[in-house]
């Protein structure tokens, strides 16, 4: 077995692809307090507000090293679909980003709920309006990935909605806290170990 060194400003991870290539049989939306509202070429800020709101525990980050006219180009492609979730006081609270650029293909890109909300199970129900925007008639397959950053369930919850893994990548990127994308004291389980870039 081997171990292999990561640099102190580094992040490391544990990469799952994973698909499904069968329509899932319909079933009845399970029922939620929250409703979805389609964000149609979304303004930056508050995409990059509810991305965070969601991402920054897992530290999701590359929505944030984007300038804003490469953030634009994909806010504008129409074969990118944006849907937030959003509470009774008009509150978002979780998102679903939809990519259709490959044909007979759609991306799960970023899907998610606020913590607070997390093992709920408000998942399930964020997860069948996914699963019904995202096979439509063209599409034959539909992929998520997910690492070891993410919440420890993703994976299951993923396999247990009809996802099967099929591959795994080990992937290392900068630490987003220490590139300023995100605050020092973000994602406290997985700890800091290089110092802040000037």
């Amino acid at each position: 077995m081997g171990l292999t060194p990561v640099p102190g400003d580094q992040l490391a991870a544990v990469s799952t692809a994973m698909e499904m290539v069968e329509r899932p049989r319909p079933r009845p939306l399970p029922p939620s307090p929250f409703r979805l509202s389609h964000w149609v070429a979304p303004e930056s800020e508050p995409y990059l507000a509810l991305f965070r709101r969601v991402g920054a525990p897992w530290l999701w980050y590359s929505r944030l090293a984007m300038d804003d006219a490469r953030l634009r180009v994909l806010l504008d492609d129409p074969k990118i679909e944006i849907y937030a979730a959003v509470d009774r006081a008009g509150i978002e609270i979780g998102m679903i980003e939809l990519d259709f650029r490959v044909e007979g293909t759609c991306g799960l890109a970023y899907f998610g709920l606020v913590p607070e909300l997390t093992g709920k199970g408000h998942g399930n129900w964020l997860m069948a309006h996914a699963l019904a925007f995202a096979w439509r008639k063209q599409v034959r397959r539909v992929w998520v990935h997910t690492c070891t950053l993410d919440h420890p369930n993703a994976l299951p919850f993923y396999r247990r909605h009809g996802f099967v893994p099929t591959k795994r990548t080990l992937e290392t990127f900068p630490d987003p806290r220490l590139l300023g994308l995100l605050p020092m004291d973000t994602a406290p389980q997985i700890p800091v170990l290089g110092s802040v870039r000037r």
